[in-house]
């Protein structure tokens, strides 16, 4: 007796796939070929404006005696410019390569093809190109990354571009200062989660982060500084006016009350006092209610000061010689005599 495996009646074989089937595979077929030539014809139209952008340059080959009488005309404005070469003046960034025959810039023939010939230089013109073109080429253009000297609190989103952060990574570090963020140091940028181990040896050496000046600094700066806060900054500027407009060390800031060593060593790699901002105190010329308003003077030696100046010639005025005379103490004449006086 035979087995039958198709339908009754019917010859022995394989049972076909459905028709539903079969319109299945060939429509996802066709959809993966349409797939394919869309990723295609994408690529080479990218290709195409990055390479060229929307129009290619224009590229002149001039003769060398002529390109030479332009190159003069460009040195001077009113100069008449012969006909077909006003191009390579004109505002379009225009840049001259001179033949090999100066061993200078290899030219190129008409052909676009390497040519040695003398007698002429090859005039280069960058085309005026669409926003859409140039938003292609940014995108996909390879990328040049630079390295140059930049302070992460206020570099631009194009500089941190061509310090070779991408656009996402670019942005993630302006927003977090407009969010009141800010690198102290070298270290808080290297911290950042955008900045790779990598990217971060490279650039260390170009990070400058500039030092808050303590004599050029207001509340706001201060108060950005680590453990101040807005107590002790506004303590920092009016300690800086009663020491006459300008701190001349660093240190003094231990001088304000309840700031230990502990806070300012936290902050001594930030902040600087340069020497071209320092008001020299003028101690030999002030009047007595303006002395005694010095930390390291007061009311009894602003009197002393006073009559020290009065009973002895200005060429023995000195801080050591007030503490001799007993009208400074010993720690008070310290401190003084490291403070930038106006001479006598």
């Amino acid at each position: 007796m035979r087995r039958e495996n198709g339908k009754e009646g019917g010859k022995p074989g394989r049972k076909g796939f459905s028709a539903s089937a079969t319109r299945g595979a060939v429509a996802l077929v066709f959809l993966i070929i349409g797939f394919q030539t869309a990723l295609f014809v994408h690529k080479a139209a990218v290709t195409s404006i990055v390479n060229n952008r929307d129009c290619p340059d224009t590229v002149y080959v001039v003769d060398r005696a002529l390109a030479e009488q332009v190159l003069a005309d460009i040195a001077d404005p009113d100069a008449v410019v012969p006909d077909g070469a006003a191009d390579s003046r004109s505002g379009g960034g225009a840049s001259v390569g001179h033949g090999s025959g100066r061993g200078q810039v290899p030219s190129q023939q008409a052909d676009g093809r390497s040519g040695g010939r003398d007698g002429y230089i090859v005039v280069k013109k960058p085309s005026e190109h669409s926003p859409e073109a140039k938003t292609v080429y940014k995108a996909h253009a390879v990328r040049k990354v630079e390295s140059f000297h930049f302070d992460p609190n206020t570099v631009s989103l194009d500089d941190l571009e061509r310090l070779g952060f991408s656009r996402k990574q670019a942005s993630s570090i302006v927003n977090y200062r407009l969010k009141g963020g800010r690198f102290r140091r070298k270290s808080d940028f290297a911290k950042s989660y955008v900045v790779a181990d990598s990217v971060y040896r490279r650039l260390e050496q170009y990070i400058d982060i500039p030092l808050v000046d303590l004599n050029l600094a207001d509340s706001a700066d201060f108060d950005a500084l680590p453990g101040i806060g807005g107590y002790f900054a506004s303590k920092m500027v009016e300690y800086r006016q009663r020491l006459g407009g300008s701190y001349s060390y660093k240190e003094q800031l231990m001088d304000i009350w309840k700031f230990d060593k502990e806070k300012y060593d936290a902050l001594s790699d930030l902040i600087t006092v340069d020497s071209a901002y320092i008001r020299p105190y003028p101690l030999w010329t002030l009047p007595e209610d303006s002395l005694r308003l010095h930390p390291y003077i007061g009311s009894y030696a602003a009197h002393g000061i006073v009559l020290f100046r009065e009973n002895n010639p200005s060429s023995a005025w000195s801080v050591d010689a007030l503490s001799s005379a007993g009208i400074l103490g010993p720690e008070k004449a310290e401190k003084l005599s490291r403070c930038i006086i106006e001479a006598p």
